[in-house]
């Protein structure tokens, strides 16, 4: 899951600079860790302890109160009550890259993945979503090839991947839903030559920057295999020691 996270932090401080180019810094000043991260730790914590997903994503998220989180789930994370709000923002997508690398089939990939969206993101764009991005990861780890992954995903969630980034490029906007970032992560991975070129090029679309590098640097991860040393060095430098503790038990147990 580090691949998500370090794509989070990279994108933090292009998120509303619609930036339409991939010749940007890796780190910048400001470059930090956002919602995508913490909760993305939080379903890391759930799945190495056992730990129920609603409770654990509010520890979270009071724990961590300025990590940019959507209005919808602000409101529910300070809400006494616990109910799932029928979203499909790609919160519930961003979340997910741990589903996709700790669990040993498809078919509970895709089971827990619903599990991890549910609780707040239960409309059925926001569980495709989670679905997709945790499957694509699930794919690349198990081997297949980029064809066969984009496959896979067109053919169970009837998402379009035959767009370039160019042709998406030239219309598109901040999108914080999923049918409107998942499909773009994936195809910007889809056309990298490597991890750092696919958090790169999710960035270049000129959207919701951390969120796109976050989901497309999860499937990057699994698929090249390999993070660059000066990437891993700079996350682990701007993590706090309770996020960073999370993600080494969840490295040690299921890999880089």
């Amino acid at each position: 899951m580090l691949g998500a996270i370090a794509g989070d932090i990279i994108g933090s401080v292009y998120e509303f600079g619609l930036i339409k180019s991939t010749d940007f810094p890796l780190f910048a000043q400001g470059s930090t860790f956002t919602d995508d991260t913490v909760l993305t730790v939080a379903v890391a914590d759930c799945i190495l302890h056992d730990k129920d997903y609603t409770e654990t994503f509010k520890e979270y998220g009071r724990r961590y109160p300025d990590a940019g989180y959507g209005v919808m789930f602000y409101h529910w994370l300070h809400s006494q009550k616990s109910v799932p709000y029928n979203s499909f923002g790609n919160g519930s997508a961003m979340r997910v890259s741990p589903v996709g690398f700790a669990f040993p089939s498809l078919d509970e990939v895709l089971y827990q993945a619903e599990r991890s969206a549910a609780v707040t993101h239960n409309h059925p764009e926001g569980i495709k979503g989670a679905q997709a991005i945790a499957s694509a990861i699930f794919l690349a780890r198990a081997g297949k090839e980029k064809r066969e992954i984009a496959e896979y995903i067109e053919g169970q969630f009837g998402y379009n991947l035959h767009q370039t980034l160019d042709d998406i490029r030239i219309s598109y906007h901040f999108d914080e839903t999923c049918q409107g970032s998942v499909p773009q992560a994936i195809v910007a991975f889809l056309a990298s030559a490597d991890y750092e070129d696919a958090v790169k090029k999710a960035i270049s679309l000129g959207g919701d920057s951390d969120t796109l590098a976050c989901m497309a640097g999860g499937i990057a991860q699994a698929y090249y295999k390999k993070i660059s040393g000066y990437i891993v060095t700079k996350v682990t430098q701007i993590l706090d020691e309770d996020l960073l503790a999370i993600v080494n038990e969840f490295n040690k147990r299921y890999g880089l």
